[in-house]
């Protein structure tokens, strides 16, 4: 059972240390919505989504306000919509009523972020899959709150180049209707390989098939508080380093725990999993950059990084795991970049480039992540970046993904803004030698050989 005591223990990290429950995630499956005619099925979303979550909101600030842990988001994550509007859906305008729909669910509910414009596309795509993703930039411009996730491959599958090709223009086009606001659309845009279905972070957030009409994912964080329990062992030994890692991430757990459970009591429905993710933000003393100056390194990006991210992620792993037995989601540490302010120190110094933070994704949660690039990078060029984080996750058998921001109108040192939890971030440099040959080819590119475990 968890007790109060530990609740309260944890608490005294919150005021100096920046410590909370990032969000609290209802999924809802959309499958008893799916209808042949388009207003029934926007119709049928509205009403499921807007019963459902009606009291999430609320629930969330309750607990809070019980336990004075900061709740900082409330979301939604609901059912691939490439799975829902396929039998209306017959143009990409067609799948765009849904989008808006949705983003009307968001703030009838009034949660921060509702994901699951997404399409699963590992091995190919249906009509309606290409649909929706022709649809994504359109979608993403017109709404404030959807987010967008697309499945490009997995360790079992492959990668499906053809979608991984599309994903190229479809990002270009999606920064160009937004470039009023420094690429926005492209913040709620994520492609992944090895998605999970339980993932209560967006942008990458939907409800996968195999899971329960409705249930409650919880995802916490803490950079903030780690940093501080090791700065109480600056010349201790590796030993040492570890054991103080995983008892800071059992407390942050054990509190994620608790507020999953009450929140699931409150509610009436099922409990899913805690996400053990260390996600950044960008206030001064919550970064996973300043963890590993911590750990020893001058600067994110230096020498050493992705050893000491490493050994980051594997301990906050082992301790969340003996605090919770249904861990799940993505649980590491996020290395996005303009949601970060020593990642963002890091590359506007030069510390940090975008190869480093290609080898850092092969050991923590997720990739390449909020990253704005120059806005004249081709498309052919973008795809070639997904490819290459594509290609990380299927053979290490891992989650990896990308959010890249192309931003229009600027070069390299130039700065885009988001605000809030989004941050804001340094053009960075892109590597000018061209893949096209590559990206033009069709097809998938085959799993691994130990893949076949069957």
């Amino acid at each position: 059972m968890i007790n109060l005591e530990e609740v309260i223990e944890t608490n005294k990290m919150i005021d100096k240390e920046n410590f909370d429950v990032r969000t609290i995630t209802m999924g809802i499956s959309l499958l008893d919505c799916i209808d042949s005619d388009l207003k029934e099925l926007n119709r049928k979303i509205k009403d499921k989504i807007t019963t459902c979550a009606k009291d999430l909101v609320k629930v969330g600030n309750a607990i809070s306000s019980e336990y004075g842990v900061p709740i900082v988001n409330k979301r939604i994550s609901v059912t691939p919509i490439a799975l829902i509007g396929g039998a209306a859906c017959k143009t990409p305008e067609d799948f765009v009523t849904i989008a808006r729909t949705l983003d009307e669910c968001a703030a009838i509910t009034g949660v921060n972020f509702i994901g699951g414009y997404s399409a699963l596309v590992s091995k190919g795509m249906t009509a309606a899959d290409r649909l929706l993703i022709e649809s994504i930039p359109k979608a993403l411009s017109s709404t404030e709150l959807v987010c967008s996730s697309i499945n490009l491959g997995s360790t079992k599958q492959g990668i499906n180049m053809d979608a991984v090709r599309l994903m190229g223009t479809i990002i270009r086009q999606t920064a160009e209707m937004t470039g009023d606001r420094d690429g926005l659309g492209c913040a709620k845009l994520v492609v992944f390989c090895n998605a999970p279905d339980d993932n209560p972070f967006m942008a990458g957030a939907f409800h996968g098939v195999t899971e329960p009409d409705v249930i409650i994912n919880v995802g916490v964080s803490g950079p903030g508080v780690v940093k501080s329990a090791l700065e109480e062992c600056r010349e201790s030994d590796f030993e040492t380093l570890c054991e103080t890692i995983k008892k800071t991430a059992f407390k942050i757990t054990r509190v994620g725990q608790l507020v999953a459970r009450e929140a699931s009591g409150k509610l009436g429905v099922p409990f899913g999993i805690v996400d053990l993710s260390l996600a950044p933000t960008p206030a001064i003393g919550d970064s996973v950059a300043d963890i590993l100056e911590e750990i020893g390194i001058e600067k994110a990006g230096a020498p050493g990084t992705t050893a000491a991210l490493a050994l980051l992620n594997d301990q906050v792993k082992k301790g969340g795991v003996m605090a919770s037995s249904y861990v799940g989601g993505l649980s590491g540490a996020f290395i996005p970049v303009s949601e970060d302010q020593g990642m963002i120190e890091a590359a506007e110094c030069g510390a940090l480039t975008l190869e480093k933070l290609e080898a850092m994704t092969c050991v923590c949660s997720v990739g390449l992540d909020m990253i704005a690039i120059p806005g004249d990078t081709s498309a052919a060029t973008i795809s070639g970046i997904i490819a290459d984080e594509m290609a990380l996750g299927m053979v290490n058998q891992k989650t990896t993904a990308v959010r890249l921001i192309p931003a229009i109108g600027k070069k390299v040192g130039d700065q885009v803004e988001f605000g809030g939890l989004l941050g804001h971030a340094p053009v960075m440099p892109v590597n000018g030698f061209s893949c096209e040959r590559l990206i033009s080819r069709r097809g998938r590119i085959p799993a691994p050989v130990h893949s076949f475990k069957n």
